[in-house]
C-alpha cells in the first residue's frame, strides 16, 4: 500500500498539484491530509492516469445506434436482482451505476464512476468517496451520499447474504457531506481489497424505495442511474432495455466507446438446444457458446456458409475457477472425504473430452486454474511457511505435490480407477451387500445413493456416463432436471445432494472467498458455499488472502488456500477453456484488441452497412 500512495503523490506533483502538508507524527490523518485520486489499484499503480481519455481496448468513436438481440435460458419473475427471492431478468446490471468501475486490461484496478475522487489513508482504515455533482438518477434527481449510505445498509441487512459476507469488515458508513460518503473498517483488520470492492456497490435511490418492501419480487422497473433503463417487459419471456439518451456519464473517459447499442433485447428460451435453433433462424444476433460439441458441429448451416454468421475464438487470461460435480457435504452420505475422493475415480474425463467435447477442453485441477494463483508441485518458500503455520489443522496431503483429479489412460483405463475407488470406499466402511448395492456398515447398512440436480439439460449427456460408472461400484446416482426457478430455490436452501456448480475466480481473490468457503457462509441460505465447507483452518487462510499486503504475498497465500481446498475433495473437477467462443450475425463491429480479462460486448457496435446487407 505504501508504494501505491507514493506513486499517487508523485503523480500529483508532476501535474503541479500541491499536496497537503503531512500530518504531525502521532496525528491520525484527516481527509484533508490525504490526496484525492481518480483510481485505486489493488497492487501497484493504475495503468491509466487522471488525464486518460479512454480505455485502450475501446474504439472511442464507435457509432451509437441499432438493436442487439441476445438470449437467456429458462425464465425470470423479478426485476429486483438484489435479494434471494425470485429469478432476476438478464441484463439488469446495465441500469445501475457503481461508485467505481474496473478496467478489463488490468488484474484489479477501479476508476471513479459515480465517485469523482477517492481518499484513502496509507493504513486503509477507511475510504472516502466524493460524488460527481453531475451524477443523476433517470428521474433527474442527483445521486447523493445519503443514497450510497442507505444502499449499503439496505443490501447488507435485507439483500442477498452475499453482501453481508462481502462487506463484513465495514463497521460504519456515514455521509459527512451531501456529496461525500465514508466507509470505516474494522480496527486493526488490514483488508487491502476492501476499498476497491466497496466501489463495486450498486447504488440505489433512497427516494424511490420509500414505502416499498425491498425484499419482495417486482416486475416494475427499478429506478437507476446506469446507461440503460428497462423499456419493455414480457414477463418470463423477454426484456428490452433502451439506452439512456441523456446518460449523465456518457462523456466520462471510462465510458467512451462503450454502451453503443440503442436497444438491448434478451429473449428467453426453454433450453440451450432451442436457443441454438433460434439463433440459426436469425431470432437473435449474438451468443457465447459454452458447449464444445455444439461449437464443433452445431454451426454448419447455410447462413454461416454464406458468411452471414461469424464464429470467433477469443483468447483470454482469466482464471477459469472450478466447475465440477459439487457435493453437499451437509448430507450424511458425503460427510466422509474418503467417499468424496472415491467417487471422483468414476468420472472419466478423458473419455468425455474425446467423445463428447471433440478434445476441446483441458482438465481442471485447481480452484484458480489458468493463473499464477494455482498451486503447482510441492509447496516451497513462502507458500510452505504459510502451510506450516497450519500443520495439524490441515490434511497432511497439502505438504506433498499439489493434488490432481484422477485421470485415465485410454480405453479401459477406468478399470484401475474403479479399483482405487473400491479401496477408498472399503476404508470408509462401505461394502457390497447381497443385493449388489454398495451399503454402509460393511454391506449391512443403508445404500449409497444420491440425486444429481440439474437445470441445464446439456449436462445430462455428461452426467449419464458418470452415473453408469457409479453403478458399476454399486452406487445409484439419479439425474433430475428441474426448471430454473425450482433449481435456484433448492440451491438457496441447500436442498440437494450434488449439483454442477462453477466457483468463478478473478486475478485478485479476496473477500468473496468468505462467501464461497467460510464457516459462516456454510450456514447461511443463499450463500455460494454450496459445498457446506466449515473449517477453521480454511477461515484462517481466507483471512490471510484478504489481508495480503502485496501481489507476491497474495499469490503465496492463495496457492496455500488452493491446496487445502483441493484436499477437502469438495467436488469432482470438470474442465476449462482459455477462449471465449462467440457466434454472431455479421452486423457488428468490434475493437481489434480485446482485453485479456473479459469479453466486453458493451464495446461492440452495430455497423450500419453490415446491418443493411443482412436485411
Amino acid at each position: 500500500m505504501a508504494v501505491w500512495v507514493r506513486c499517487c503523490l508523485l503523480l500529483l506533483g508532476v501535474m503541479g498539484v500541491i499536496a497537503p502538508e503531512p500530518a504531525r507524527a502521532g496525528d491520525a490523518p484527516t481527509p484533508a491530509d490525504i490526496p484525492a485520486v481518480h483510481a485505486l489499484a489493488m497492487h501497484g499503480a493504475p495503468r491509466y492516469g487522471p488525464d486518460f481519455t479512454h480505455f485502450d481496448y475501446v474504439v472511442p468513436t464507435a457509432p451509437k445506434g441499432g438493436e442487439a438481440r441476445l438470449s437467456a435460458i429458462g425464465t425470470f419473475d423479478t426485476l429486483n436482482p438484489f435479494t434471494l427471492k425470485g429469478v432476476p431478468a438478464a441484463g439488469l446490471g446495465g441500469t445501475f451505476d457503481t461508485l467505481l468501475e474496473r478496467s478489463d486490461d488490468e488484474p484489479f484496478t477501479m476508476y471513479g464512476l459515480l465517485a469523482e475522487s477517492i481518499r484513502l489513508p496509507e493504513d486503509r482504515a477507511w475510504v472516502e468517496f466524493t460524488l460527481r455533482p453531475e451524477a443523476r438518477w433517470h428521474d433527474g434527481q442527483p445521486v447523493t451520499a445519503e443514497d450510497v449510505a442507505w444502499t449499503f445498509k439496505t443490501l447488507t441487512s435485507e439483500g442477498s447474504p452475499f453482501y453481508a459476507a462481502y462487506y463484513a469488515d465495514v463497521t460504519e458508513v456515514s455521509a459527512p457531506a451531501p456529496n461525500t460518503v465514508r466507509f470505516t473498517f474494522t480496527p486493526g483488520q488490514i483488508n487491502p481489497e476492501l476499498p476497491l470492492i466497496i466501489g463495486q456497490l450498486p447504488v440505489l435511490p433512497r427516494h424511490a424505495w420509500e414505502g416499498r418492501d425491498f425484499a419482495q419480487t417486482t416486475l416494475e422497473p427499478l429506478l437507476g442511474s446506469g446507461p440503460y433503463k428497462v423499456a419493455e417487459v414480457d414477463p418470463g419471456r423477454a426484456i428490452t432495455y433502451q439506452r439512456v439518451a441523456d446518460y449523465w456519464a456518457a462523456g466520462l473517459p471510462l465510458k467512451r466507446g462503450r454502451h453503443n447499442f440503442d436497444r438491448l433485447r434478451y429473449d428467453y428460451y426453454r433450453d440451450a438446444a432451442v436457443a441454438l435453433e433460434a439463433f440459426k433462424a436469425g431470432a437473435y444476433d449474438f451468443r457465447q457458446e459454452n458447449t464444445a460439441k455444439v461449437w464443433a458441429t452445431g454451426y454448419d448451416f447455410p447462413a454461416r456458409d454464406q458468411g452471414l454468421v461469424k464464429l470467433e475464438a477469443i483468447e483470454h487470461s482469466l482464471p477459469t475457477g472450478m466447475q465440477g460435480f459439487f457435493y453437499n457435504t451437509r448430507r450424511a452420505v458425503f460427510a466422509d472425504p474418503r467417499v468424496r475422493r472415491a467417487l471422483a475415480y468414476a468420472f472419466d474425463f478423458e473419455w468425455t473430452n474425446a467423445n463428447l467435447f471433440h478434445g476441446q477442453y483441458t482438465r481442471t485441477h485447481s480452484y484458480f486454474s489458468n493463473s499464477e494463483l494455482a498451486a503447482q508441485g510441492a509447496p516451497q518458500g513462502r507458500e510452505l511457511e504459510i502451510l506450516e503455520s497450519f500443520r495439524g489443522r490441515v490434511p497432511d496431503s497439502v505438504f506433498g505435490p499439489a493434488l490432481k483429479a484422477p485421470d485415465t489412460d485410454g480405453p479401459g483405463g477406468l478399470r484401475d480407477n474403479l479399483k482405487q475407488a473400491v479401496d477408498l470406499l472399503k476404508e470408509a466402511g462401505w461394502a457390497i451387500g447381497k443385493d449388489r448395492k454398495l451399503r454402509a456398515e460393511g454391506g449391512q447398512g443403508a445404500p449409497l445413493s444420491f440425486e444429481i440436480l440439474l437445470y441445464n439439460p446439456a449436462f445430462e449427456r455428461i452426467s449419464e456416463p458418470f452415473a453408469r460408472n457409479l453403478e458399476r461400484l454399486g452406487i445409484e446416482a439419479r439425474l433430475r432436471v428441474v426448471d430454473t426457478a425450482q433449481y435456484q430455490a433448492r440451491v438457496n436452501d441447500y436442498d440437494f445432494d450434488m449439483i454442477v456448480y462453477s466457483a468463478g475466480q478473478s486475478n485478485s481473490p479476496g473477500n468473496e472467498q468468505r462467501d464461497y468457503w467460510s464457516s459462516a457462509a456454510a450456514g447461511k441460505p443463499g450463500s455460494r458455499n454450496v459445498a457446506g465447507l466449515a473449517d477453521p483452518a480454511v477461515d484462517g487462510l481466507i483471512d490471510l488472502v484478504i489481508t495480503a499486503p502485496d501481489r507476491a504475498e497474495l499469490v503465496a497465500r492463495t496457492r496455500a488456500l488452493d491446496r487445502v481446498l483441493r484436499a477437502h475433495y469438495l467436488c469432482i473437477p470438470h474442465w476449462h477453456s482459455t477462449q471465449f467462443r462467440v457466434a454472431y450475425w455479421d452486423k457488428f463491429g468490434h475493437p481489434d484488441n480485446p482485453p485479456p480479462y473479459a469479453l466486453p460486448i458493451d464495446t461492440w457496435w452495430i455497423d450500419p452497412d453490415k446491418a443493411a446487407r443482412l436485411k
